[in-house]
C-alpha cells in the first residue's frame, strides 16, 4: 500500500528515473498506474521539482488523447504520480513486433498524438520528449501521449550553459545548439517518430550519441521513399516539412501539423495508405534502451565522427539524455536560414574534431581525471551492480539490506552516493538490497470482539478486510470465530485479513402463522427471538388480527436475538357474486371462477341429466370471501 491508497498489484515497467506500477486505488476502487521516482531520486530536488510538475502540467491538460494524471504525493521517500492506466502497448512494442506500417496505420497513430500534443502547445507547454516509447495504444485502439516528465513552458528556453534533456535520437537541431524550448521542437520530433513508422528505423544512425546529433545538425531527414520504395510522394512531404533543419521551416506547432498530415492524408488513394510496406530495416534492442534514465553531463559539442574502435552505444540513443551544451557566442551572430548552420557552431564543431583526432581518445569533458560519477544501478543485482561499479573504477563498500513493497528481493533500492553523484575514482558505493516486502505473521483472533480484532490487525501492521458472518455453537455473537488467512500464517505488511464473526448459536424459527399475536410473540420469546409486527396488513384465509405471514418462515436458522417480522391478516378479500341463476352449467363455472370462486355441482337425482343452474348457495349480488366455494344446484 502506497500512501495508504494505492495497493500496488505489478510492475510494468522500470526505468533509470522511475518505476511504474499498475495499481489499485482502494478509496475510489479504480485501476490506474503509479509512477514512483527511485527513492535515490527523490533527494534531489530538481528530480522531486519535475515531478510535481509534470503533475501540475497534464493536469490541465483535458484532452482524450493525454494520459491523464490524477494525483501526486509523497509516502516516505517515494515521490509518486498516480496516472490513468492504459493497458495495451507502446508504439515502440509495435515497431519492435512489425517494423514499418502501412501509411494509413502510421497517420492513424500520428494524428491523435498530434491532438494532444496541440492541446499543450496551445495550453503554454512543450513535451520535449516526444517518442514511440510514450505513444500508448490501448487494446481498444485508443492512442495516447504519456511522460510529460520533461514538460516545459513554450516560452523558457534552458540556458545556453547549461543542460539539454531529451533523447538523442529525437532531438531536434536547436535544441541541442541552444537548449531551446518551444513547439517546433516537438514538431521535429514527431516528424522523426513518423519516419520511424513508415520505415522501420530511424533517420540518423549513429554507433555513437555524439554521432546522431552531429546528424541532426548536419544532415536532413532523407525522404521515408529512399528507404521504402514506392511511399507516395506526399508522406515524403510531409515528413521533410516536420523535420525542417530550420525551426522556421516547420509547421509552428502541432496544430498546424495536423492539419498538414490531414491535407497530406485526404491527397492520398486508398491504395497508397493500405500498401503493405516491405520487409524494412528495424532497430534490435532491448528493454533497457527504451529507458528514460539520466546519463552524465558530457557533451560539450557532438564529435562529428566515431573514433575507429569505439564500442556502439545503442541504449543512449533511446535513453532520455542530458546533454551539456556550449556557451553562448560574445555577441548576436547571423540568423540561421535553411538548412545550413555558419559561425561559431561550425568553428565549435571543427574545434571538437581537431581535439578528437588530437587525443586519439574522445575527449568528451576536461576533467582532472581525479572524478568519475556514480553509474545508475538501481533494479539490478548485487552482482551486476558490482559489475557496473568495477567498470566504472569504483569499488563496492558496505552492503546493506531494507524491505521494500515495490523493489524486487535481491536488487538495488538505493546506492550512496546516488547515482550520478560526482566520487573519486577507485572510490567506494555503499549498497542497499531488497528483501522484499516485509512480513507479518497473522495474530490469533479467535473469539475477540469485532472491533478489537480490527484495531489488533492495524497494531501488527495488517489490515481488516472483508467481513462474513456464520453460526457458531461455541463463539459469541460478535466476536471472531477465524480469519483468512489463518493464525501463524505470513503475509506482507498491509495485506488484507479477511474475518468471520459469529452469529451466536442457531435457532430454529417456530411457526406461528394463524396465531393470535399474543400466542406468536410468546413462542417467539420461548425460542430467543424478538419480535417486529409489519405495519400494513394483508388479505388472507386466517381470521383479522392474527398472523398471516412471517420473516424468516418457519423452520429457517436465525441466531439468538434476531428478529422475525409478522404481518398480520385483516381477513380474506371479500368479492360481488355473480348471478348465474338461469344459465348453462359451463357458462356459470367460468363466470364463477373468474371473479375468483371455487365451485361445486348439485345435481341430485333430477339433475344428472340436466344442463341449467336453479339456484346458488350464495346469491347473485352478496359478497363472499374470495376463493371460497359456491355451490350451484343444477337440474
Amino acid at each position: 500500500m502506497l500512501d495508504g491508497r494505492y495497493r500496488v498489484d505489478a510492475r510494468i515497467a522500470a526505468g533509470g528515473m522511475a518505476t511504474v506500477y499498475r495499481a489499485l486505488d482502494t478509496r475510489l476502487d479504480r485501476v490506474l498506474a503509479l509512477k514512483v521516482m527511485h527513492p535515490a531520486l527523490a533527494t534531489d530536488a530538481s528530480f522531486v521539482e519535475r515531478f510535481i510538475r509534470e503533475a501540475k502540467s497534464v493536469a490541465r491538460l483535458d484532452h482524450p488523447n493525454v494520459v491523464q494524471v490524477f494525483d501526486q504525493g509523497a509516502d516516505g521517500s517515494y515521490v509518486y504520480l498516480a496516472m490513468e492506466y492504459v493497458a495495451g502497448c507502446t508504439l515502440r512494442d509495435v515497431l519492435r513486433e512489425r517494423g514499418a506500417l502501412q501509411p494509413r496505420a502510421a497517420l492513424d497513430i500520428l494524428e491523435p498524438v498530434l491532438a494532444a500534443l496541440g492541446a499543450a502547445h496551445r495550453a503554454g507547454f512543450v513535451h520535449r520528449d516526444m517518442k514511440p516509447e510514450n505513444v500508448l495504444i490501448g487494446d481498444d485502439g485508443r492512442v495516447k501521449v504519456a511522460d510529460f516528465g520533461l514538460v516545459r513552458s513554450v516560452d523558457t528556453v534552458t540556458s545556453t550553459t547549461g543542460a539539454v534533456l531529451g533523447t538523442v535520437s529525437y532531438l531536434a537541431p536547436e535544441q541541442i545548439e541552444n537548449g531551446t524550448a518551444e513547439p517546433r521542437v516537438d514538431v521535429y520530433a514527431c516528424g522523426v517518430v513518423l519516419y520511424e513508422m513508415l520505415t522501420g528505423g530511424k533517420p540518423h544512425q549513429g554507433e555513437t550519441p555524439a554521432q546522431v546529433l552531429y546528424r541532426h545538425l548536419h544532415e536532413d531527414v532523407p525522404p521515408p521513399s529512399a528507404a521504402v520504395p514506392g511511399l507516395p510522394p506526399g508522406l515524403d512531404a510531409l515528413v521533410a516539412a516536420a523535420t525542417a533543419r530550420d525551426p522556421q521551416a516547420r509547421p509552428h506547432d502541432a496544430v498546424a501539423l495536423l492539419a498538414l498530415a490531414r491535407e497530406t492524408r485526404a491527397a492520398l488513394s486508398a491504395d497508397q495508405l493500405d500498401a503493405l510496406p516491405p520487409q524494412a530495416r528495424t532497430d534490435g534492442h532491448d528493454n533497457a534502451e527504451d529507458r528514460t534514465s539520466v546519463i552524465p553531463r558530457a557533451l560539450t559539442v557532438p564529435r562529428p565522427l566515431p573514433v575507429s574502435g569505439d564500442p556502439v552505444d545503442e541504449a543512449a540513443l533511446h535513453r532520455t539524455s542530458r546533454l551539456e551544451t556550449p556557451p553562448p557566442p560574445p555577441g548576436p551572430g547571423p540568423r540561421r536560414t535553411g538548412g545550413r548552420r555558419p559561425g561559431r557552431g561550425v568553428l565549435t564543431l571543427v574545434a571538437a574534431v581537431l581535439l578528437v583526432l588530437g587525443v586519439g581518445g574522445g575527449v568528451w569533458y576536461i576533467n582532472s581525471g581525479q572524478f568519475t560519477k556514480v553509474p545508475p544501478v538501481l533494479g539490478k543485482t548485487e552482482a551486476q551492480a558490482r559489475d557496473r561499479l568495477d567498470k566504472a573504477g569504483l569499488r563496492v563498500g558496505s552492503v546493506q539490506h531494507a524491505y521494500s513493497d515495490t523493489v524486487q528481493r535481491g536488487t538495488i533500492i538505493s546506492t550512496d552516493p546516488g547515482a550520478g553523484a560526482r566520487i573519486r575514482s577507485h572510490g567506494s558505493v555503499a549498497l542497499t538490497l531488497s528483501d522484499g516486502p516485509e512480513t507479518v505473521r497473522v495474530p490469533d483472533l479467535e473469539g475477540m470482539a469485532l472491533d478489537k480484532a480490527r484495531a489488533r490487525l492495524k497494531k501488527e501492521g495488517l489490515e481488516p478486510g472483508m467481513v462474513s458472518r456464520a453460526f457458531s455453537e461455541d463463539v459469541a455473537k460478535g466476536a471472531v470465530i477465524s480469519t483468512d488467512p489463518g493464525a501463524g500464517i505470513d503475509r506482507r505488511a498491509g495485506s488484507a485479513i479477511a474475518l468471520v464473526v459469529s452469529k451466536g448459536r442457531p435457532v430454529e424459527v417456530p411457526d406461528v402463522t394463524g396465531e393470535d399475536l399474543d400466542q406468536a410473540k410468546s413462542d417467539l420469546a420461548d425460542a430467543g427471538l424478538e419480535v417486529k409486527v409489519a405495519a400494513e396488513r394483508v388479505n388472507s384465509d386466517d381470521d383479522p388480527g392474527q398472523v398471516a405471514r412471517q420473516s424468516p418462515g418457519a423452520g429457517g436458522r436465525a441466531a439468538e436475538g434476531d428478529t422475525v417480522t409478522l404481518t398480520l391478516s385483516k381477513g380474506p378479500e371479500m368479492v360481488e357474486v355473480p348471478d348465474v341463476t338461469g344459465d348453462s352449467v359451463d357458462d356459470a363455472k367460468k363466470t364463477l371462477e373468474a371473479a375468483g370462486f371455487q365451485v361445486d355441482e348439485d345435481r341430485g337425482l333430477l339433475g344428472l341429466f340436466g344442463d341449467t343452474v336453479k339456484k346458488q348457495s350464495v346469491d347473485g349480488g352478496d359478497r363472499a370471501p374470495k376463493g371460497s366455494t359456491i355451490t350451484i344446484t343444477i337440474r
